[in-house]
This record gives structure tokens, sequence and C-alpha cells, in this order.
């Protein structure tokens, strides 16, 4: 074999590799139930706030821990403890997606996302009325 073929033989199974990896790694969209019977896999778990339960947020001790609850799409409620800041607007949320992995009987989340009710209602941009001075 050339040299050349050696090396394209070689780019081949290093991207092939590559390829594997990056889908082995890859997280995908789940439940609670799902998480929690894989806790070593990564997920998305989409799903609600649970407003009537407590949400724990002390920046003097922890900044970087907030704890709440969240109601999957299938209705179950599991605690949750994201390792960031509580997010701006957090209770306004409409749908929540978080990022991680079950722990004991907790998920820990390392990345959420937040859907927020829209600014815009039918069409037209809502607005706020300002007291004049």
């Amino acid at each position: 074999m050339k040299k050349t073929h050696i090396i394209i033989v070689v780019v081949i199974a290093v991207l092939i590799g590559a390829m594997i990896g990056a889908i082995s790694d890859s997280s995908s969209y789940a439940d609670f139930e799902e998480a929690f019977e894989n806790p070593e896999s990564e997920f998305h778990v989409v799903g609600q706030l649970v407003k009537e339960k407590e949400m724990i947020y002390d920046p003097v001790s922890n900044p970087d821990l907030f704890t709440f609850w969240l109601r999957d799409i299938n209705g179950v409620e599991k605690q949750v403890l994201l390792h960031k800041s509580k997010p701006q607007d957090f209770e306004r949320s409409e749908q929540i997606v978080l990022i991680g992995n079950a722990k004991d009987q907790v998920f820990e989340a390392n990345e959420i996302l937040m859907k927020c009710p829209s600014k815009y209602t039918d069409g037209e941009v809502q607005s706020k009325e300002s007291a004049s001075i």
C-alpha cells in the first residue's frame, strides 16, 4: 500500500471513532421515570415548575445551588438541584427543560432552558403603562 492510502485509512478510522463517541455521549429527551432507571446517563427532562412546593435559593451560603420541584410530562414530581444560580423570571416560565442526571431521589441539573410567556399577544406588543410625572 502507498503511504497516502494508509493515511486515508487512518483518517477514516479516526472519523468513525469520533462519530461513535459523539453518538454515545449525546443525551436524549426523557421523563423522570426513564432518567431514574438510568442514573449514569444524561437526559433532557421537560416539565413545569410545581409552584405549590418550596423553592430554596440562598446566594449567601451557596450561590450555585437552587432547589425546586418539577412535574414532568407524565405528572411525576421530583425535587431538582440546579447547580447554577436561580434564573431571572423563573416563576414565570411556562415550560422548563433540565439537562442532567438522576442521583438518589433527586434530579441534578447542570443546565436549564426555560420557555417564558411571550410578550406578544395576537400580533400586538404588550406595553406597560407608565405614570406621568
